[in-house]
């Protein structure tokens, strides 16, 4: 049954037949036998069929949430029987939004030397994104906003308030302040993640409401790239105070708080809503707990 569930998770991430099978190792018709198997077992149908995958019906997405629930529990309990017989080993994967990536080493280090045969996985997403591969287990945890938007059934670990910076040269608007406010962020040629972003989300909503609004001259959905752009001296930009600490700074970029609105959003962990957890999770969030009061700036 747990694999048939595997055979059901895949098919909802993959969206491809083909594609779902080659995730999980197997041929295209010993997924579709065991599909059928399930379909069989529950008494319903749980495929859209036709030449191509066309969707679950409303059965199948409501197996689908039962599937998740399993799988997940399956998955755990493997796990900690496995931390009972060895020392914990295996792979954490984080989902971590763009702004948090310069952070995940306070996390990642300490863990490592306490636990040395666990490998991590990091992947950078938006904060939704986040929030849908934590749902289907495609992470075991996340790295993102956690009370600015809706963020469902998840439990949270707070890690630390971001606040905002005006990235800019010495020489350029406001480049010789000690504080600018955002309405003045708003005169300000800017390079900016892109809207689809929450961090962008924050800043234009910051804007909008001094009565500003942000005109980009570019946008990426990476922040290296906007930081080499800033570096040049020629750009300015605004990112979370944090980030601008992590990635250092020449004499070429001031870091200048941004003021009136102070403006702060909660960054933390988030994990799937599930009692016990892993004993790889448990060990995680007992990390985070302890590096979060380093994490304040």
């Amino acid at each position: 049954m747990i694999d048939k569930l595997e055979l059901l998770l895949a098919l909802a991430k993959e969206r491809h037949f083909g594609r779902a099978a080659e995730a999980c190792g197997v041929t295209q018709p010993t997924m579709s036998t065991g599909l059928k198997q399930l379909e069989e077992i529950l008494g319903v149908m749980l495929v859209q069929r036709g030449s191509r995958f066309q969707g679950f019906t409303p059965e199948g997405e409501r197996a689908l949430d039962w599937a998740r629930r399993i799988v997940g529990d399956a998955r755990a309990m493997r796990d900690e029987i496995n931390g009972l017989k060895h020392q914990l080993s295996g792979e954490i994967r984080i989902a971590a939004i763009p702004t948090v990536l310069g952070m995940v080493a306070s996390l990642t280090t300490p863990f490592r030397a306490k636990h040395p045969e666990v490998r991590f996985r990091i992947q950078s997403t938006t904060s939704s994104e986040v929030l849908g591969l934590l749902e289907n287990l495609e992470v075991d945890a996340g790295l993102t906003y956690i009370e600015n938007e809706p963020i469902g059934k998840v439990r949270t670990i707070p890690l630390y308030n971001e606040s905002y910076r005006l990235l800019t040269a010495p020489d350029a608007m406001f480049g010789d302040r000690e504080t600018v406010t955002w309405k003045e962020v708003g005169q300000v040629p800017l390079c900016l993640l892109t809207p689809d972003m929450q961090n962008r989300r924050i800043i234009d909503r910051a804007l909008r409401s001094v009565g500003a609004e942000a005109t980009p001259t570019l946008t990426s959905n990476s922040l290296l790239v906007l930081f080499t752009h800033v570096k040049t001296g020629r750009w300015a930009s605004v990112m979370p105070a944090k980030l601008a600490e992590t990635l250092g700074l020449s004499d070429t970029v001031r870091s200048i708080p941004i003021v009136d609105p102070e403006v702060n959003y909660s960054i933390g962990m988030v994990i799937p809503q599930r009692d016990p957890m892993t004993p790889l999770i448990a060990a995680l969030v007992n990390v985070a707990r302890e590096v979060a009061p380093t994490l304040q700036l």
